[in-house]
């Protein structure tokens, strides 16, 4: 009896841990966490609780230009999109890195599986971090209005099959499904992503061209995972189950655990999303469908003011500790301010006039060359020994280029080459010899002025 006791005791020391480890049935669950601890600060429930109160409902025609520029991609890219929009930090997170390591390593990246969906289609991905503000206000909207969401949806839909700019062809299957429109992918291996107007598509048939156009097809893989259902209005985890174009490309891709597992069964969101300040400012431009319906009543309620929205000036703060100091000297005069200039000290003082400069003691001042005396009679300096120079004595100064002394050279001779060619001496005695020879004149007599007053000559 003993030994039965006593190994139904250590049975139960054994089941006491497994117990505590197993999760209770009422935990919370953190929202757009999974696979991470469930337990939750008590704040950050209640925190997103009044959030959750403060929310401003999107109206329908809110809904319908918010949901515009997406409404018309094929059903599974759609149901990824909506998801990932709840993860806007993570979309950018994600396109950063495809746009710096390509699509390599997606899988491997701790993103939600709807993000990493997403990161497959790189257009997709560059315009929901392009307009950050505009994937949070797509993400507050699911979480908080996803019947709505997936209602706007088929009210565009129809606002463009209406006006005969949504068919079938090549890209994309249209279907009618008891007035849910469906749009599913054409080619089994390949998916496309439209591109269009929002302010034409749903009004107007375009005058020339197609209202919708297609780039590259990108691979459909096992990544769309997630589905529109439009009877229930909502999007549902597939588990590549299934008919339509789901049974046309399941033998296309290859099913792995990454995508295809039972986790992704229920559909999680992120509701953290709903604290994210949103800029409507940049929502507003979406308003093509409805041109008279903004955001402004979102861009009202999110604003909360701060208790103290005065900006300091850290600098004027850090300089000055009493910024009262400040309004002393602005546009005023301060009494208590001196009018002299204050001498600094080390420094001529330069505004006192040269006769008012308190004079200098004889021993103290230092005897200056005296610049006004004439140069005969300036002190002798030192003489100093120089190479003789010739009879002129004369210092050789150096003299620039243009006054140095060039050598001569021979002119062209006009009459001759003995031109000029006769020496100084010479020509010196000659001009002399006929200078003597030469009678001297001889001297005029003055005028004689007529008798009378001085006046001009006649």
């Amino acid at each position: 009896m003993r030994r039965v006791l006593a190994v139904s005791l250590a049975f139960s020391l054994l089941y006491i841990p497994f117990l505590q480890a197993a999760p209770s049935t009422n935990s919370k669950v953190l929202p757009g966490a999974w696979g991470q601890d469930q337990s939750q600060d008590q704040s950050q429930v209640e925190e997103q609780d009044q959030n959750q109160d403060n929310y401003v409902p999107y109206s329908p025609d809110q809904l319908d230009n918010l949901l515009a520029p997406v409404a018309l991609y094929p059903d599974p890219l759609l149901a990824q999109v909506l998801l990932a929009a709840t993860f806007p930090d993570e979309i950018d997170e994600a396109a950063r890195y495809v746009r710096s390591y390509g699509q390599d390593g997606i899988d491997d990246q701790n993103w939600d599986v709807s993000v990493k969906a997403v990161a497959h289609y790189p257009s997709v991905l560059y315009m929901m971090s392009d307009r950050i503000d505009w994937t949070s206000a797509v993400g507050q909207a699911y979480v908080n209005q996803s019947t709505d969401v997936m209602s706007s949806v088929q009210r565009l839909r129809e606002m463009a099959y209406q006006q005969g700019n949504l068919a079938s062809d090549q890209q994309m299957q249209v279907i009618n499904d008891g007035g849910y429109i469906q749009i599913w992918p054409a080619n089994p291996q390949y998916i496309y992503v439209p591109v269009y107007d929002p302010g034409v598509v749903y009004y107007s048939r375009p005058f020339w061209g197609a209202a919708i156009t297609f780039g590259a097809g990108f691979v459909i893989g096992a990544w769309l995972n997630y589905d529109c259902d439009w009877h229930g209005r909502r999007v549902y985890y597939t588990g590549w189950q299934g008919g339509g174009w789901i049974g046309r490309s399941r033998p296309y891709v290859r099913v792995t655990n990454v995508y295809v597992n039972e986790r992704y069964r229920d559909v999680r969101v992120n509701r953290a999303v709903i604290q994210r300040q949103v800029n409507y400012n940049n929502v507003n431009r979406f308003n093509n469908v409805h041109r008279n319906v903004t955001f402004d009543n979102h861009e009202r309620a999110g604003r909360t003011p701060q208790p103290n929205s005065r900006v300091s000036n850290e600098i004027l703060n850090r300089n000055i500790p009493n910024t009262t100091r400040v309004d002393q000297f602005r546009g005023r005069v301060n009494e208590n301010r001196p009018t002299t200039p204050v001498e600094r000290p080390g420094q001529p003082n330069v505004n006192v006039r040269p006769a008012e400069r308190p004079a200098q003691p004889p021993a103290e001042r230092q005897p200056q060359p005296n610049v006004n005396v004439r140069p005969a009679e300036r002190p002798s300096a030192p003489q100093q020994q120089r190479p003789p120079q010739g009879p002129a004595e004369r210092p050789s100064v150096p003299q620039p280029p243009a006054m140095r002394p060039q050598t001569e050279r021979p002119a062209p001779h006009a009459f001759g080459r003995s031109e000029g060619n006769f020496p100084a001496r010479q020509a010196s005695q000659r001009g002399q010899e006929s200078r003597a020879s030469r009678p001297s004149p001889q001297p005029h007599p003055a005028p004689s002025r007529p008798s009378g007053r001085p006046g001009k000559p006649h």
